[in-house]
């Protein structure tokens, strides 16, 4: 399995933003962000494979995975 399949992406809509946001919870504080949901989940997923490779070469624990951690606030 590709470790970055490990953590969540979450691509939402921002009216503040007026754009898609793509965040990955418990890996990266920051993201990205377009006008296509799809590109942006794209993007994401290239950062968080970047972010993982710094990670290894600098011989750092990867953050818990939240891949399946995730909950909605509903019920």
């Amino acid at each position: 399995m590709n470790p970055s399949a490990r953590y969540a992406k979450v691509v939402a809509w921002s009216d503040e933003d007026q754009c898609f946001v793509g965040t990955a919870p418990g890996l990266i504080d920051g993201g990205c962000h377009g006008d296509d949901a799809v590109r942006v989940f794209i993007e994401l997923t290239q950062i968080v494979e970047e972010v993982i490779a710094i990670y290894e070469r600098d011989g750092l624990a990867l953050p818990v995975p939240t891949r399946g951690r995730m909950r909605s606030g509903a019920g």
